[in-house]
């Protein structure tokens, strides 16, 4: 096959069929905190690190199907890549679960603090936020009222 043949393949076949997964990358400002909070706190795993001269430098954090990577700021030449402002402002990800009240049953079991959840868009949403200001959210499905609170609703 010609490389004009091939190239043109390629870009008839579907992005899904490569595309698998997006991983969010958080820059953390202490990365043994982060990874405590997710781990110890939100239940994730750590199946993949990067160690650099004895110091845990990326890792990333599974749970369930999800994932996401953490890094911890280092300074450079150019004055770092540290941020002007908060580092999780405005951003927010959500993991969709098959029952987000047992993940927040569980993490606030173990001290992490979470908002009180709540049911937007038929789903029930559980809210975090994480040491560096990130919002991470795990929501699932569910056919109680809008805007129910979970002090509202009768188990």
């Amino acid at each position: 096959m010609s490389g004009e043949a091939s190239a043109k393949n390629q870009m008839e076949t579907p992005a899904e069929a490569n595309v698998r997964q997006a991983v969010p990358f958080f820059m953390v400002g202490d990365i043994g905190a982060s990874m405590r909070y997710y781990v110890e706190g939100l239940g994730f795993r750590k199946p993949r690190e990067w160690i650099n001269e004895g110091k845990l430098e990326w890792c990333w954090l599974e749970i369930g199907g999800a994932a996401l990577m953490l890094q911890e700021y280092r300074e450079d030449s150019e004055g770092g890549r540290t941020p002007r402002g908060k580092a999780g402002e405005g951003v927010s990800v959500c993991f969709q679960c098959k029952d987000a009240l047992a993940i927040y049953r569980e993490a606030t079991s173990r001290g992490i603090e979470a908002k009180e959840p709540f049911v937007g868009n038929g789903m029930w949403v559980v809210r975090f936020r994480d040491p560096d200001g990130y919002r991470i959210h795990f929501e699932s499905v569910t056919d109680v009222p809008e805007e129910t609170k979970l002090s509202e609703w009768k188990i």
